[in-house]
């Protein structure tokens, strides 16, 4: 039986999106009260990380910690991926001693190739084409705050990346709607944009508007990324220009719904994609969303690890 692999959103369907969240708000629930459920009890999970990582790296090895199994940490130095040894053997030989294989990677063609000869579960944490364990810590992070996705309306302002391609999935499979505003030149394609809605249920809508601040209008939930993600530091003086119009700062949040929260990735350049008027505002729920992506990674890793 071949194993399930969560390369992108794509890779489970809307229900088992929503066992998800509902398993990683019962571990949230259990966390909050002090209990910390051996469910992965033995399980081993191994980390690869091409890339450097706090919340990713923190999450997944606090949290496999907390359900009872261990974790070891796998740097691109050590293993040499690609270069020491080809990634079909280093994938042979790592899936055959972990239940588990979580992947950080430069390239997303490298975990298809890795998942490919896995015998055991790969999960992306990272690439760049999606980050779909974000996206699930977005979205418990607004089903708190919201009590549902009913009515919700995310403003995406910035790059449309790897963050946004996994976001507007997210909200796809959720029936959320959401606004992409980013300068011509970093906008999702038509074919994009169709492959990350071919699961679009009832009450989602995308737009792509250029004005930030018309984007943001009726918007409950602002987000925004770096302008210059890892590996394009070459390009970061044009970015710095191109994208200097759509800083997440205090007009634009005036612009919104009153009731609208700030959300990031991170880690931020404040200063430039965002000011730290918003990051450290009361509307601002960036540590509560960095902190979901351990109780969204729980869930995701008890519903592979025990199905």
């Amino acid at each position: 039986m071949k194993p399930r692999h969560i390369l992108s959103l794509a890779d489970v369907s809307v229900d088992e999106l929503k066992s998800i969240l509902r398993i990683a708000e019962e571990l949230k629930a259990d966390f909050k009260k002090g209990v910390r459920p051996k469910r992965l009890d033995g399980k081993v999970l191994g980390l690869i990380f091409e890339k450097m990582s706090l919340r990713t790296r923190v999450s997944f090895e606090a949290g496999m910690t907390h359900l009872g199994g261990g974790s070891m940490l796998l740097e691109e130095q050590h293993i040499g991926l690609g270069k020491r040894e080809s990634v079909p053997d280093v994938s042979r030989v790592l899936s055959s001693m972990v239940d588990c294989i979580v992947f950080r990677a430069k390239k997303h063609t490298t975990v298809e190739e890795f998942a490919k000869y896995s015998t055991v579960p790969v999960i992306n944490a990272l690439t760049d084409k999606s980050h779909p364990c974000q996206a699930l810590a977005d979205m418990l992070t607004i089903k708190e705050e919201f009590g549902s996705f009913d009515d919700v309306k995310i403003a995406w302002i910035g790059d449309s990346n790897n963050v946004a391609a996994s976001l507007v999935e997210a909200s796809a499979m959720l029936g959320v709607k959401i606004v992409i505003s980013s300068p011509e030149g970093y906008r999702f394609s038509d074919a994009e944009i169709a492959e990350m809605t071919a699961q679009a249920q009832p009450g989602f809508e995308l737009e792509q508007i250029a004005d930030p601040t018309e984007a943001v209008r009726g918007c409950n939930v602002l987000y925004t990324d770096v302008w210059v993600s890892m590996g394009q530091e070459s390009e970061e003086a044009k970015r710095k220009a191109d994208f200097a119009a759509y800083q997440v700062n205090g007009d634009l949040m005036k612009a919104a719904r009153p009731d609208a929260i700030f959300l990031h990735c991170l880690p931020a350049r404040r200063g430039l994609e965002v000011t730290d008027e918003v990051m450290d505002s009361p509307q601002s729920r960036i540590v509560e969303e960095a902190s979901n992506r351990m109780h969204a990674q729980k869930g995701l890793l008890v519903w592979l690890l025990e199905n």
